[in-house]
Parts: C-alpha cells; sequence; structure tokens
C-alpha cells in the first residue's frame, strides 16, 4: 500500500510540475538562440563573446519585465473581468512588442537618467562592459525574485540599482549621481500617492454622479460619456508624449505635407500639441459613446451592474494603449545597458548614448512578450485581485490614474515610477472604499449600540424579577410558570446581545485593502535600489575575478 502510495504522489508531482518545465525549457530556448544569434552575427569581432552573454543576460531582463511590470497594465481590466487573462495576455503581449519595435526610441540614454558619471571609467571599456553586464544580471535576478514572491517592483528602479552597485563597485561612490538618486528615492513616495490620490477622485467622481443617484441609467448617460471622452484626452495625451517620441519628425513630416494644417518642426511633441490631439480623439469619442449609450439605453438597468458594463470596453482600449506606451518607454529598461555594451564591443569606446541595432530592439520587444506571457499571469492575479476587489469602476479609475500622473509628473520633472502609479492607483481605490464603508458604517454602529443598551437594560430587569421571583418562599403556579418563561427570555435576549457585539465588531473591523499585501509590496519597493546595486556589485566583482 505505501509503495502504491508513493507512486501516486510521485505520478501526481510529475504532472504538476510539467507546466514548469515547458515554461522554463520555452525561456531558456529563447535565451539560448539570442545568445548563438548574438555570437554568429558578431563572430569575428573582439571581445564578441562578452556581448553574446550580455545578450544573454538582456533577455533574460526583458522576460522579467513582461513577468513582473506589463501585470499593471492589464491587472486591474483583469481583476475587474473586462479582460480574461488570456485576452489580456494576448492583447499585452501584441502591444507591448508594437510599441519597443514602433516607438522604442532610436538613440537612447543607455545610462539610464545620467546616474553615473562615464567618465570616471577612464575611456576604459572592459570594466564598462562588466559593469553593464553586471548591472542588467543583477536587475533581472532582482525582478525574477520579486515575481516569485509576487510582489510588482519597478523595473527602471532595478535597472538603476543595478548601474549604480556596478559602477560603485568599478569607479567608487564619486562615480554616482547622488541629486539623481535622491529624486528617485523621492519617487518611492510621489508615484503612489499621485496615483492613489487621482484613482481615488476619478471613483468618488464617478459614484457621486452616478452611483449615489436614484436614477443611475439617466445618470450614466449623462456621464459615462464625459468620463470615457476625459480617458480618451488623457491616454492620446499620455501616447503622444511618452509613445511617440521616436517617429514625431515622421509624424511632422507626413501632417505638414499632406494635411490641411502645419505643426512646428520638433524633436518631440508638446504638452500643447499632444492636447490638442487629445481633444480632437476626445469630441469624437464622446459623440460615439453618447450616441452608443443613448441607443442601448433601453437594455439598461438602474444597477451598480450595468453601469459598471458601460466601462468594459474603455478598459480593454486602456490595457492596450498602457502596454504600447510602456513597450515604447520601458524596453530601454531590458535592452539600454545592452545597446551600450553592444555600441562598447563595436566601437572599442564608451559612450552614454548608443544606436539601438534591431536584432537589440527585438531582444527586448520579444523578451517582454515571452516573460509576459509564461510568467505574467501570478502578477496579473496580484494587482488585480490580491490587493483589493475590483470592479470596472475601480479599474477604469486606476487606469486613469495611470495615464494622468506620468502626464502632470512628467510636466513637472518628477520622477516617477509607472509600477507605483499603477499599484498606487489599487490601494487609492481600496482606500477610498473603506473611508466610504466607515461613513456609512458609523450610522450602523450607532444603531446597533443603541439596541445593545436597550438589551442589556431590558436583561438587567429581567434578571431581578428572576431574583425576586426565586427568592420567594411561597410561590404560586403562576410564579414558576413566569420564571420559567424569564430564563427563556433571559437567553433570547443574551444572543441577542451576543448578535449586536458581533455586528459591531465584524463593522469595525471591515478592511478592504488586504495589510499584508500592502506592507509586502511598500517592503520590495524601498529595497529595489539597494538590493539590485548590492547584488550588481557582487556580481562585477565576480566577472572582474574571471577575466583578470
Amino acid at each position: 500500500m505505501e509503495i502504491q502510495t508513493f507512486k501516486k504522489m510521485q505520478k501526481q508531482a510529475l504532472k504538476s510540475s510539467q507546466p514548469d518545465f515547458i515554461k522554463i525549457g520555452f525561456a531558456l530556448f529563447f535565451m539560448v538562440a539570442v545568445l548563438v544569434y548574438s555570437f554568429l552575427s558578431n563572430g569575428g569581432i573582439p571581445n564578441s563573446m562578452f556581448l553574446a552573454v550580455a545578450a544573454l543576460f538582456g533577455a533574460y531582463m526583458a522576460m522579467n519585465i513582461g513577468a513582473n511590470d506589463v501585470a499593471n497594465n492589464v491587472g486591474p481590466a483583469v481583476g475587474s473581468k473586462a479582460l480574461t487573462l488570456g485576452g489580456a495576455i494576448v492583447i499585452a503581449a501584441i502591444f507591448e512588442a508594437s510599441g519597443a519595435f514602433i516607438a522604442g526610441g532610436e538613440v537612447v540614454k543607455t545610462i539610464k537618467k545620467g546616474i553615473i558619471d562615464i567618465s570616471a571609467f577612464g575611456g576604459n571599456a572592459d570594466p564598462f562592459i562588466w559593469a553593464m553586464m553586471a548591472a542588467i544580471l543583477a536587475a533581472a535576478l532582482w525582478l525574477n525574485f520579486a515575481t516569485a514572491v509576487k510582489a510588482p517592483v519597478s523595473t527602471t528602479h532595478s535597472i538603476v540599482g543595478g548601474v549604480m552597485g556596478a559602477g560603485i563597485a568599478a569607479a567608487g561612490f564619486s562615480i554616482v549621481s547622488w541629486g539623481t538618486m535622491g529624486k528617485i528615492a523621492a519617487s518611492w513616495v510621489i508615484s503612489p500617492i499621485l496615483g492613489g490620490v487621482i484613482a481615488a477622485l476619478f471613483l468618488f467622481s464617478i459614484k457621486k454622479s452616478i452611483i449615489f443617484q436614484k436614477d443611475r441609467i439617466a445618470s450614466a448617460k449623462k456621464y459615462v460619456p464625459i468620463f470615457i471622452s476625459v480617458m480618451a484626452l488623457s491616454f492620446v495625451t499620455y501616447l503622444t508624449l511618452k509613445g511617440l517620441k521616436k517617429i514625431w519628425p515622421d509624424i511632422v513630416s507626413f501632417i505638414n505635407d499632406f494635411m490641411f494644417f502645419t505643426l512646428p518642426v520638433t524633436k518631440k511633441p508638446s504638452l500643447v500639441t499632444a492636447l490638442v490631439f487629445g481633444l480632437i480623439i476626445a469630441v469624437i469619442v464622446y459623440v460615439w459613446a453618447k450616441k452608443q449609450i443613448n441607443k442601448n439605453a433601453h437594455k439598461l438597468e438602474n444597477s451598480r451592474h450595468s453601469v459598471n458594463q458601460l466601462f468594459t470596453i474603455p478598459l480593454i482600449f486602456a490595457a492596450a494603449l498602457l502596454s504600447f506606451a510602456h513597450g515604447a518607454n520601458d524596453v530601454a529598461n531590458a535592452i539600454g545597458p545592452l545597446a551600450a555594451i553592444n555600441d562598447a564591443v563595436i566601437n572599442g569606446g564608451i559612450s552614454s548614448k548608443a544606436e539601438i541595432p534591431f536584432w537589440v530592439m527585438a531582444v527586448g520587444a520579444i523578451g517582454i512578450s515571452i516573460g509576459l506571457a509564461l510568467y505574467g499571469p501570478k502578477l496579473i492575479k496580484t494587482v488585480g485581485s490580491e490587493i483589493t476587489e475590483l470592479d470596472q469602476m475601480r479599474a477604469f479609475s486606476v487606469a486613469m490614474a495611470a495615464s494622468i500622473t506620468v502626464i502632470i509628473a512628467s510636466q513637472l520633472g518628477l520622477p516617477v515610477s509607472s509600477t507605483h502609479i499603477a499599484v498606487g492607483g489599487v490601494f487609492g481605490v481600496g482606500f477610498l472604499r473603506e473611508y466610504l464603508h466607515v461613513s456609512d458604517i458609523k450610522t450602523v454602529i450607532e444603531d446597533e449600540k443603541e439596541i445593545l443598551q436597550d438589551e442589556k437594560k431590558l436583561l438587567r430587569a429581567l434578571n431581578h424579577e428572576l431574583f425576586a421571583l426565586e427568592k420567594k418562599s411561597e410561590k404560586e403556579k403562576s410564579d414558576y410558570q413566569r420564571i420559567i418563561e424569564l430564563y427563556k427570555m433571559i437567553e433570547d435576549e443574551e444572543i441577542k446581545i451576543k448578535e449586536a457585539k458581533k455586528i459591531i465588531k465584524t463593522a469595525e473591523k471591515v478592511k478592504y485593502v488586504k495589510r499584508d499585501a500592502v506592507k509586502k509590496i511598500i517592503a520590495a519597493w524601498v529595497i529595489t535600489v539597494p538590493a539590485a546595486a548590492i547584488l550588481a556589485a557582487f556580481l562585477f566583482y565576480t566577472i572582474k575575478g574571471i577575466m583578470v
């Protein structure tokens, strides 16, 4: 029997581990393919092996970005059930890759945000290459660990910590721009607070204008088109500013040649230009949304569920647009240092900027999509459902916060993290739910406390009467009947008192944001830069020890 039981357990274990082996197999195949391609295409160049290994690390980093960071774009839509998990992965993979290829940046600052001074390397390419390799691998390992423990962290902060730690190990503490690092540390507070406040304000405005009204259908017909058009305005502005920088000169050239109006020739779009684009699309979206809602108004019920359904399609567009902008911007986290290594190997020197070859861009774009498909579901579920319960209205508010916060922060010159903004938005809607619940529950608690006091007074009176009857020396039949009645009434009152206490206790303890998840995520945010930095320094010394 024991042998049979052991065989069954072994069979079950093998069966459950098969998906993990398949995932690892796909990931390893992609990484090896990148390694082989890099080596074969650059085989005649000195240090080509360094470039091949760096490409391997870049592929690993890209997959970890897909596994961890992309959850912020589609997690709320999945948690609200506007999208299925499979549908979200397909949409995100397509738009992440499209954003990276179409608008990923022809020339990128490979040393993110100027966190180290590359002149400290004295033009010596070898330690610079070792430092960038250590930075990529450290950031990827940290992201891998964060994904394993279901903590959504900033990939930008991960690579920043990696570059900083490797830079310090290579050239000392003076190499670091501590002012820039201070701004990055400030973003740990700025990003989630801004995201949370904006998300909460949007959710409250939706509740106030629609959900709290008696005639929700009439309110929805009036206000939902406005909310959707505001979303269109913010997303087009966001996408123009953050996602079209690479191809902006081509867009300007096309418009000036073929359209009835002209745009000023600039390297990147201005806020005013982006807002004009956004307003044009917002007006079109408002007219369309109003027409569609009025057309289908007869199908709506005067319920929260019906109102929620109106935000489903906008949420799908939000997930797609956020993914496109993320691919355009954050692909540099995977391939920026790789592009720097490629430039150093090809040209034999060090540059703060480097052109990104198509194959390097492909490593980032395809790697992000593969990582999302293989390991993204874990973090998508965390962001979408394991922090607070989301419906379409709440998820819509989080998406709005993600786009608007980035626009505001970029114009104010504030360093923010898209991860922190999105997760902060989830925190914001959850805490708003708690606040509104507390406002409503105060009345319930006060009513229950009054009931409790009345029940206690009645119980004392019943006990007093029972005590008097039991002390009575000569009892009549009616006295015995009354004593029995009193015991029953006292028992009933004690049950009522317990229930009232339970209601009060339960009402006071309701939490719509899971505190354990909040603590774990915030702790991961705080230690991301130092953890990646320490790991990168260790890896730099390891690589240096092997090479020297």
